[in-house]
């Protein structure tokens, strides 16, 4: 492998040269520098070709990925290609992540090491979501990221922990190592790493295609929610030593996930999978049913795998049912206690809070100050999940009075309590009462 110098400078495809800044990091397949390029800052990934398979296929389809452009802008994708060397190494720029991102791993870890500018040591700095509701909006990215993806007709191959970027104040996502990215049926080699791989590909049966990415995307969402491997348990820490061997035989030919319901053998370990334990009691019994379906049947049957789209909705719903409560509590409504079926109350402080049902779904949206639903779910033909459509706000002047303010492009109807449906104009809102009803075209909506 050729390294490259600082001050270097690299030739590109279609012309121009990239200045090299310094060093960012390294994987396995090469080292990542930032560059200067048009007066920009680019990351400079510059390959080590020995560790490629077949480098000229690889590089026409880094390419080809450049031509067919992102799926969306949740990835951070091949832009320019470098010309390749006289000893065959190449490279490609793609945009640097925003310093607001943080790593996957550093969030599985909950910190990160940052280098004091004054002493110049290392120290951890803390690396969390700021809320219940930016992880929750986090796994629905990475959801739909992966729906883009493969509707695109392409599967990522390689997907990790390494795979990702998240700001913890929003759950925006931005994914990574796009260079693996290839058509499905296509493959140049990469295998994947251990524990995220669907069992077929770690027995050697199967290249990784989409089949295989839906597998690695319910162990991502599993590891970002329960913190914690969904194949770790009992059964695998007896091996102290996680050999080739006996990886081939805990994730490939007698993979048991920790909650499968017929199995016991591999349950969570208090003292090592705490997290796990902890986490899986938390969440709603539709979510834990999706994760059981996933790493049972789902490994039985590629088939079966639960698709990215109903990923999307199963956390879409869990969003709507977070209560942030005054007293500072803040979960799922499956940890309140129900008084009835439209009614929950806060088990720390006995606060209640009703809650608005939608005509397209058997689910309610519990009621709080700052509570939100989004355009999708008011909207049958929407798939926009982040721009906000309505919330519920308090009113300025009348501090306890309570109401919803339409954030929304569109004209609302509502029944006030005089009985008169009114329009409620965008930027507009209407008091919550009793018998509230809303009208929003093709879903209507009532307390």
């Amino acid at each position: 492998m050729t390294e490259l110098r600082v001050g270097q400078e690299v030739e590109l495809e279609y012309g121009g040269k990239a200045k090299v800044l310094k060093v960012i990091g390294s994987g396995g397949q090469g080292v990542v520098y930032l560059v200067e390029f048009n007066g920009m800052q680019w990351a400079l990934k510059w390959y080590d070709v020995n560790k490629i398979k077949r480098p000229k296929e690889f590089r026409e389809n880094i390419q080809n990925n450049i031509n067919d452009g992102a799926p969306s802008n949740k990835f951070l994708w091949p832009k320019y290609l470098t010309k390749v060397t006289e000893d065959g190494t190449f490279g490609y720029l793609m945009e640097l992540k925003p310093a607001s991102f943080d790593s996957f791993v550093d969030i599985l870890n909950t910190y990160k090491l940052v280098v004091d500018p004054l002493s110049g040591r290392a120290v951890k700095k803390n690396v969390r979501f700021t809320s219940l509701y930016a992880m929750v909006t986090a796994v629905i990215n990475i959801a739909n990221a992966f729906r883009q993806l493969h509707r695109a007709g392409k599967s990522y191959q390689d997907l990790n922990d390494g795979g990702f970027f998240i700001n913890v104040d929003t759950g925006a996502v931005l994914v990574c190592d796009c260079d693996n990215i290839a058509p499905d049926g296509s493959n140049f080699g990469i295998g994947g790493k251990p524990g995220y791989m669907a069992p077929e590909v770690v027995r050697g049966t199967t290249k990784p295609n989409v089949q295989t990415d839906k597998y690695s995307l319910a162990v991502v969402l599993f590891k970002l929610l329960f913190r914690g491997d969904p194949m770790e348990g009992e059964k695998v820490i007896k091996d102290i030593c996680l050999t080739e061997s006996s990886e081939l035989k805990h994730y490939g030919q007698n993979a048991v996930f920790v909650y499968d319901p017929d199995d016991a053998s591999n349950r969570p370990v208090r003292g090592i999978h705490d997290n796990v334990i902890k986490f899986w009691r938390l969440y709603p019994d539709y979510i834990r049913d999706a994760f059981t379906e996933s790493f049972t049947t789902g490994i039985k049957d590629p088939n079966k795998r639960i698709i990215e789209n109903e990923w999307q909705k199963l956390f879409i719903r869990l969003r709507s049912e977070i209560i942030m409560c005054g007293c500072g509590r803040t979960n799922f409504t499956s940890m309140f206690v129900p008084i009835d079926e439209k009614t929950y109350q806060c088990p720390k402080c006995g606060m209640q809070f009703g809650s608005l049902g939608f005509s397209n779904r058997s689910y309610r949206m519990p009621l709080y100050i700052g509570c939100k639903f989004y355009n999708c779910e008011i909207d049958p033909d929407s798939d926009d999940f982040l721009t906000v459509a309505g919330e519920l706000v308090e009113n300025t002047l009348k501090p306890g009075v309570l109401g919803i303010k339409n954030v929304s492009g569109r004209t609302w109807r509502v029944k006030m309590p005089d009985g008169t449906f009114y329009n409620i104009e965008p930027g507009k809102g209407f008091p919550v009462w009793a018998g509230l009803e809303i009208d929003f075209g093709n879903i209507k909506a009532q307390i």
